[in-house]
Protein backbone atom coordinates (compact mmCIF):
# COMPACT_ATOMS: atom_id res chain seq x y z
CA UNK A 1 0.00 0.00 0.00
CA UNK A 2 2.81 2.41 0.86
CA UNK A 3 4.71 1.78 -2.39
CA UNK A 4 1.72 2.24 -4.68
CA UNK A 5 -0.37 4.82 -2.83
CA UNK A 6 0.80 6.36 0.45
CA UNK A 7 4.28 7.24 -0.80
CA UNK A 8 2.79 9.52 -3.45
CA UNK A 9 0.51 11.23 -0.92
CA UNK A 10 3.40 11.83 1.50
CA UNK A 11 5.56 13.16 -1.35
CA UNK A 12 2.91 15.66 -2.45
CA UNK A 13 2.11 16.94 1.05
CA UNK A 14 5.73 17.36 2.17
CA UNK A 15 6.79 18.90 -1.17
CA UNK A 16 4.04 21.50 -0.75
CA UNK A 17 5.08 22.23 2.84
CA UNK A 18 8.76 22.49 1.92
CA UNK A 19 8.02 24.83 -0.98
CA UNK A 20 6.29 27.20 1.45
CA UNK A 21 9.28 27.22 3.83
CA UNK A 22 11.83 27.24 0.99
CA UNK A 23 10.20 30.06 -0.96
CA UNK A 24 12.41 32.84 0.44
CA UNK A 25 15.73 30.89 0.14
CA UNK A 26 14.75 29.95 -3.43
CA UNK A 27 14.07 33.58 -4.30
CA UNK A 28 17.44 34.59 -2.84
CA UNK A 29 19.27 31.88 -4.80
CA UNK A 30 17.45 32.90 -8.00
CA UNK A 31 18.44 36.55 -7.52
CA UNK A 32 22.10 35.61 -6.85
CA UNK A 33 22.24 33.45 -10.00
CA UNK A 34 20.73 36.26 -12.08
CA UNK A 35 23.08 38.88 -10.65
CA UNK A 36 26.21 36.81 -11.24
CA UNK A 37 25.95 36.41 -15.02
CA UNK A 38 22.45 37.40 -16.10
CA UNK A 39 21.61 33.97 -17.51
CA UNK A 40 18.53 31.82 -16.91
CA UNK A 41 17.86 30.81 -13.30
CA UNK A 42 16.47 27.33 -13.96
CA UNK A 43 18.26 24.55 -15.85
CA UNK A 44 16.00 21.96 -17.49
CA UNK A 45 17.29 18.54 -18.47
CA UNK A 46 15.70 15.48 -20.10
CA UNK A 47 15.69 12.51 -17.72
CA UNK A 48 14.20 9.03 -17.62
CA UNK A 49 11.49 8.45 -15.04
CA UNK A 50 9.14 5.68 -14.00
CA UNK A 51 8.41 3.13 -16.74
CA UNK A 52 11.27 4.71 -18.73
CA UNK A 53 9.19 7.77 -19.61
CA UNK A 54 11.22 10.91 -20.36
CA UNK A 55 10.51 14.16 -18.49
CA UNK A 56 12.19 17.49 -17.69
CA UNK A 57 13.95 17.89 -14.35
CA UNK A 58 14.32 21.36 -12.84
CA UNK A 59 17.42 22.58 -11.04
CA UNK A 60 18.94 25.93 -10.23
CA UNK A 61 21.59 26.62 -12.87
CA UNK A 62 25.09 26.16 -11.48
CA UNK A 63 27.11 26.38 -14.71
CA UNK A 64 28.04 29.54 -16.61
CA UNK A 65 25.30 30.76 -18.94
CA UNK A 66 27.64 30.64 -21.97
CA UNK A 67 29.20 27.27 -21.09
CA UNK A 68 28.74 25.88 -24.63
CA UNK A 69 31.06 28.58 -25.98
CA UNK A 70 33.53 28.03 -23.13
CA UNK A 71 33.76 24.22 -23.35
CA UNK A 72 36.87 24.20 -25.54
CA UNK A 73 38.80 26.55 -23.24
CA UNK A 74 37.67 25.63 -19.74
CA UNK A 75 37.39 22.53 -17.58
CA UNK A 76 34.06 21.37 -16.14
CA UNK A 77 35.04 22.78 -12.73
CA UNK A 78 35.96 26.17 -14.21
CA UNK A 79 32.54 26.46 -15.84
CA UNK A 80 30.78 26.25 -12.47
CA UNK A 81 29.81 29.70 -11.21
CA UNK A 82 30.63 30.98 -7.72
CA UNK A 83 26.99 30.71 -6.75
CA UNK A 84 26.89 27.30 -8.43
CA UNK A 85 29.67 25.92 -6.24
CA UNK A 86 27.78 26.93 -3.12
CA UNK A 87 24.37 25.63 -4.13
CA UNK A 88 25.88 22.32 -5.27
CA UNK A 89 27.67 21.71 -1.98
CA UNK A 90 24.56 22.58 0.01
CA UNK A 91 22.22 20.79 -2.46
CA UNK A 92 20.19 24.01 -2.83
CA UNK A 93 20.37 23.49 -6.59
CA UNK A 94 17.95 20.56 -6.13
CA UNK A 95 15.14 22.66 -4.60
CA UNK A 96 13.28 23.27 -7.91
CA UNK A 97 12.81 19.50 -8.13
CA UNK A 98 10.11 19.96 -5.50
CA UNK A 99 7.97 21.01 -8.47
CA UNK A 100 8.85 17.70 -10.16
CA UNK A 101 7.55 15.94 -7.05
CA UNK A 102 4.30 17.92 -7.09
CA UNK A 103 3.83 17.05 -10.76
CA UNK A 104 4.33 13.35 -10.02
CA UNK A 105 7.55 13.02 -12.05
CA UNK A 106 9.70 12.34 -9.01
CA UNK A 107 9.72 11.31 -5.35
CA UNK A 108 11.88 12.46 -2.44
CA UNK A 109 13.58 9.06 -2.35
CA UNK A 110 14.29 6.78 -5.30
CA UNK A 111 16.90 6.02 -7.96
CA UNK A 112 18.34 9.24 -9.36
CA UNK A 113 16.86 10.20 -12.76
CA UNK A 114 19.53 9.65 -15.43
CA UNK A 115 19.78 10.92 -18.99
CA UNK A 116 18.25 8.74 -21.77
CA UNK A 117 21.71 7.78 -23.11
CA UNK A 118 22.23 5.46 -20.15
CA UNK A 119 19.12 3.42 -20.87
CA UNK A 120 20.22 2.63 -24.42
CA UNK A 121 22.80 0.25 -22.93
CA UNK A 122 20.92 -1.16 -19.95
CA UNK A 123 20.06 -4.83 -19.67
CA UNK A 124 16.44 -5.71 -18.89
CA UNK A 125 17.45 -6.30 -15.27
CA UNK A 126 19.10 -2.87 -15.01
CA UNK A 127 16.01 -1.19 -16.46
CA UNK A 128 14.14 -2.34 -13.34
CA UNK A 129 15.52 0.76 -11.60
CA UNK A 130 12.75 2.55 -13.52
CA UNK A 131 10.00 0.49 -11.86
CA UNK A 132 9.56 3.27 -9.29
CA UNK A 133 9.61 7.06 -9.43
CA UNK A 134 13.12 8.54 -9.49
CA UNK A 135 14.14 10.52 -6.42
CA UNK A 136 15.99 13.64 -5.36
CA UNK A 137 18.09 11.29 -3.24
CA UNK A 138 18.36 7.53 -2.96
CA UNK A 139 20.24 4.54 -1.67
CA UNK A 140 23.10 4.90 -4.16
CA UNK A 141 23.54 8.55 -3.17
CA UNK A 142 23.93 7.89 0.55
CA UNK A 143 26.18 4.87 -0.12
CA UNK A 144 28.78 6.75 -2.07
CA UNK A 145 27.31 9.17 -4.61
CA UNK A 146 29.86 9.38 -7.42
CA UNK A 147 32.55 7.55 -5.47
CA UNK A 148 31.15 4.17 -6.53
CA UNK A 149 30.95 2.51 -9.95
CA UNK A 150 27.99 2.79 -12.28
CA UNK A 151 27.25 -0.91 -11.75
CA UNK A 152 27.26 -0.50 -7.95
CA UNK A 153 24.86 2.44 -8.28
CA UNK A 154 22.49 0.30 -10.35
CA UNK A 155 22.83 -2.55 -7.86
CA UNK A 156 21.80 -0.25 -5.01
CA UNK A 157 18.92 1.15 -7.08
CA UNK A 158 17.51 -2.29 -7.83
CA UNK A 159 17.87 -3.26 -4.17
CA UNK A 160 15.81 -0.20 -3.30
CA UNK A 161 13.11 -1.16 -5.83
CA UNK A 162 12.88 -4.65 -4.31
CA UNK A 163 12.94 -3.52 -0.67
CA UNK A 164 11.03 -0.21 -0.77
CA UNK A 165 9.28 0.49 2.53
CA UNK A 166 8.24 3.52 4.55
CA UNK A 167 11.00 2.89 7.10
CA UNK A 168 13.68 2.55 4.42
CA UNK A 169 12.62 5.91 2.99
CA UNK A 170 12.76 7.52 6.45
CA UNK A 171 16.24 6.11 7.02
CA UNK A 172 17.44 7.41 3.64
CA UNK A 173 16.00 10.86 4.32
CA UNK A 174 18.05 11.17 7.52
CA UNK A 175 21.17 9.80 5.81
CA UNK A 176 20.66 12.32 2.99
CA UNK A 177 20.51 15.18 5.53
CA UNK A 178 23.78 13.92 6.99
CA UNK A 179 25.37 13.94 3.52
CA UNK A 180 24.18 17.52 2.93
CA UNK A 181 25.82 18.73 6.16
CA UNK A 182 29.04 17.03 5.05
CA UNK A 183 28.85 19.30 1.98
CA UNK A 184 29.89 16.60 -0.48
CA UNK A 185 29.50 17.54 -4.15
CA UNK A 186 26.97 15.19 -5.76
CA UNK A 187 27.40 16.55 -9.27
CA UNK A 188 29.02 14.31 -11.84
CA UNK A 189 31.07 15.89 -14.64
CA UNK A 190 30.32 15.45 -18.34
CA UNK A 191 33.50 13.39 -18.59
CA UNK A 192 32.26 11.21 -15.74
CA UNK A 193 28.96 10.65 -17.57
CA UNK A 194 30.81 9.69 -20.75
CA UNK A 195 32.95 7.24 -18.80
CA UNK A 196 29.92 5.58 -17.23
CA UNK A 197 28.19 5.26 -20.61
CA UNK A 198 31.37 3.75 -22.05
CA UNK A 199 31.37 1.13 -19.29
CA UNK A 200 27.73 0.31 -20.03
CA UNK A 201 28.54 -0.06 -23.73
CA UNK A 202 31.38 -2.44 -22.93
CA UNK A 203 28.99 -4.45 -20.78
CA UNK A 204 26.61 -4.75 -23.75
CA UNK A 205 29.41 -5.95 -26.03
CA UNK A 206 30.59 -8.56 -23.49
CA UNK A 207 27.02 -9.79 -23.03
CA UNK A 208 26.51 -10.11 -26.77
CA UNK A 209 29.77 -12.04 -27.25
CA UNK A 210 29.01 -14.29 -24.30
Amino acid sequence: MYKNFLKRIFDFIFALILLIFAAIPMIIVAICIKIEDGGPVIYKSKRVGKKCEVFNTYKFRSMKADREELKSNMTHEQMVTKVGKFIRKTSLDELPQLFNILKGDMSFIGPRPWIPSYYEWFTDEQKRRADVLPGISGLAQVKGRNGISIFKKIEYDIYYVDHLTFWLDIKLIFETIYQVFRETDAEISEQGIKEEIRELKEQEVVTRIG
